[in-house]
C-alpha cells in the first residue's frame, strides 16, 4: 500500500538513513511530519516527469525556484553547482541498462544534496538505484548524505567500466583476427557501432570526470575527511576510461584502415592480372581474327601443313610474349 501510494505521487523510493548503514522505507504521507535527528539522513528518489513530484519539489522541498528549475529541466549535462545554503546540485549520467536500450543512450540523474537530505530525480530506470535499495536492505548501505553521493557515483562508474571493457573486447577480437589472417574481412558494422558508442560515451565521461575532480577539492562541511580520496579515485578511474575509449577509437580506425588497404591491394592485384592476361592474348586474338576472315588469298591456305604452321607461329608468339613480360618483370 505504501509503495503504490509513493508511485502515485511520483515518489519512487523514500528512505530514512539511520547513520549505521540501514534505512527505513517511508510512505509519501509520512514526509509531511518527518523530523530528522542529528544522526539521520533522508533520501527521496523521484520520477522527474510526474506532476505531483514537481509540485512537491517546488512547494515542500525547501529549494528555491532556481534549483527546482535546474532539477526539472529537460536536458542536462554532467556538472556541479554549489548553492548558498551549503547544498549541492549534482548532474550525472548513467549507462542505460534497460531492455532494448543502447548503453550509450545515457540516463540523466539529477541530485540535490546537503548535510541531511538527498533528492534524486530520474527519467528512466537506473540500475544503481536498485543496488542502493538492496544495500539498505542488507544493512551495509550509505550512512550519510556524503556517503550516498559516493555510492551513486561509484555505481555509475562501475557500469561505465563494464561498457568500456565490452567495447575494448570487440576491438580485440577483430584486431586479432585481422592480424592473424590476411584474408579475414572485419565485420564493419560492429566496428562502426563500437566507434559511435565510444564517441557518445566520451561525450559525457569528460565533463563527469571534471565533476568528480571538483568534488575532490570540495570543502563542504558535511563531507567526511576521507571523502576527497574516494572522489579522487573515481576521477582517476574516469580518466582511465577516457583514455581507453580514445585508444579504442584509434584501434578501430587502424583496423578499418588496414581492411581498406587490403581491399585496394586485392583490387590492384586483380586488375594487374587482368591486364597481363589481356596483354598476353591480344596479339594472338589479332592473328586468329585476321586468319579467320572469310576471304581468299590468306597465306598458307593452299599448303597441306598451313594449319600446323599457323599453330606453331601462335605458340612461338605466345612464348615470345611470355619471355618479354618476364624481361619487363610483369610476371
Amino acid at each position: 500500500m505504501q509503495h503504490s501510494d509513493r508511485i502515485s505521487h511520483g515518489l519512487l523510493h523514500a528512505y530514512l538513513l539511520d547513520g549505521k548503514g540501514s534505512a527505513t522505507a517511508l510512505s509519501f504521507a509520512q514526509l509531511a511530519t518527518l523530523q530528522l535527528s542529528a544522526e539521520q539522513s533522508l533520501w527521496l528518489h523521484w520520477e522527474r516527469n510526474n506532476n505531483s513530484a514537481e509540485q512537491w519539489l517546488r512547494e515542500n522541498s525547501g529549494l528555491n525556484e532556481f534549483a527546482c528549475d535546474l532539477l526539472l529541466e529537460e536536458s542536462t549535462r554532467p556538472r556541479l553547482l554549489r548553492l548558498a545554503d551549503q547544498g549541492l546540485l549534482l548532474f550525472l549520467r548513467a549507462i542505460n541498462l534497460n531492455t532494448d536500450a543502447e548503453p550509450e543512450d545515457m540516463i540523466s540523474l539529477r541530485i540535490f544534496a546537503n548535510a541531511q537530505t538527498v533528492y534524486s530525480l530520474r527519467q528512466r530506470p537506473i540500475h544503481v538505484i536498485d543496488e542502493l535499495v538492496k544495500a539498505f536492505a542488507k544493512g551495509f548501505g550509505p550512512r550519510s548524505s556524503s556517503e550516498l553521493l559516493l555510492f551513486l557515483a561509484q555505481g555509475l562508474t562501475d557500469q561505465l567500466e563494464n561498457s568500456v571493457s565490452q567495447l575494448a573486447d570487440t576491438v580485440d577480437q577483430e584486431e586479432a583476427s585481422t592480424d592473424n589472417n590476411e584474408r579475414y574481412a572485419p565485420a564493419l558494422m560492429p566496428l562502426l557501432n563500437a566507434r559511435r558508442r565510444a564517441a557518445n560515451l566520451r561525450r559525457f565521461l569528460a565533463p563527469q570526470r571534471d565533476v568528480f575532480a571538483m568534488l575532490t577539492l570540495s570543502t563542504e562541511p558535511w563531507f567526511k575527511a576521507d571523502d576527497a580520496l574516494y572522489w579522487n579515485e573515481l576521477s582517476n578511474r574516469l580518466i582511465l576510461h577516457l583514455e581507453e575509449l580514445e585508444l579504442t577509437r584509434e584501434r578501430i580506425g587502424l583496423v578499418l584502415e588496414t581492411e581498406h588497404r587490403r581491399r585496394n591491394e586485392r583490387m590492384s592485384h586483380t586488375m594487374y592480372i587482368l591486364a597481363v592476361i589481356t596483354g598476353f592474348f591480344l596479339p594472338m586474338t589479332f592473328v586468329t581474327g585476321l586468319f579467320g576472315i572469310n576471304v581468299g588469298g590468306i597465306p598458307g591456305s593452299e599448303h597441306p601443313h598451313g594449319f600446323l604452321i599457323a599453330c606453331f607461329a601462335l605458340v612461338t608468339l605466345a612464348v615470345s610474349q611470355w619471355l618479354f613480360f618476364r624481361w619487363l618483370r610483369w610476371v
